[in-house]
């Protein structure tokens, strides 16, 4: 976007409708608040409602531009950080980017782990790979860089950063996040024989916790219903976003 506007709504062909959000913060709100007007029926149809980093995309409109319309005047409220489910990621704080990362923090590498798990974090969008969730949470003086060299192979559960958000691979491929732990398990991430193939899916909150059962630190509030390893969320498609962040 190049204005102050809040977005900027424009058709995508013929019968699809492209958001753009100021970032991400607003990325989210405005997706909450489509997936509350679709379940209140006060939403025209829409196929599919695909969330990426600063953009949403709404496809099987019958008129998009009659959408782009009634989306401009929507007042959005901002997302609430104690609603939507949560899901338990069991962590081992073993990456071997974990000294890189504790400099860039300022800590010790022992120190990762406590600082990591003690935010909640959220599914923005999903996208590179099957069941590959980009979450926020991460508060600004905590963000990192990509690392200057990607690898050519991350493993499956591998627990990673960069920018804003924090991720878990599913499944084996080239990266370059920076690794500072591992899932024991990652195939609950991407599950193909279940209703909903992805876990982490957009809205979802998540914790993550030590594999060993370990809750997280202060500051990560308490939430009901969580269950470790297990799809409690309510997101709504797990397509790739529409954004140059996309990258893993």
């Amino acid at each position: 976007m190049t204005d102050g506007r809040p977005l900027t709504a424009r058709p995508a062909g013929r019968h699809a409708l492209l958001v753009e959000l100021r970032d991400a913060e607003h990325t989210a709100a405005f997706h909450a608040e489509v997936l509350r007007r679709r379940a209140a029926g006060a939403l025209p149809p829409v196929t599919e409602v695909v969330p990426g980093a600063r953009t949403v995309l709404l496809d099987g409109v019958p008129d998009p531009d009659a959408l782009a319309r009634r989306v401009a005047d929507w007042q959005v409220p901002p997302v609430a950080d104690d609603t939507g489910a949560v899901v338990e990621i069991p962590v081992r704080y073993d990456g071997p980017d974990l000294a890189d990362v504790a400099a860039l923090w300022g800590v010790g590498p022992d120190e990762v782990g406590a600082l990591h798990r003690s935010h909640t974090y959220r599914v923005a969008f999903c996208g590179f790979a099957p069941g590959f969730g980009y979450l926020t949470g991460l508060p600004p003086r905590l963000h990192v860089p990509r690392r200057s060299t990607p690898r050519t192979r991350v493993p499956a559960g591998a627990v990673a950063l960069a920018g804003p958000y924090s991720a878990v691979y599913p499944r084996a491929t080239p990266g370059g996040w920076q690794l500072i732990g591992t899932m024991p398990d990652p195939r609950p991430l991407w599950d193909p024989a279940r209703e909903r193939a992805a876990l982490l899916t957009p809205g979802t909150r998540v914790r993550f916790v030590t594999a060993d059962g370990t809750c997280a630190g202060p500051g990560t509030g308490t939430g009901t219903g969580s269950e470790t390893g297990t799809e409690t969320g309510t997101g709504d498609h797990p397509a790739a976003g529409t954004s140059p962040e996309a990258g893993a």
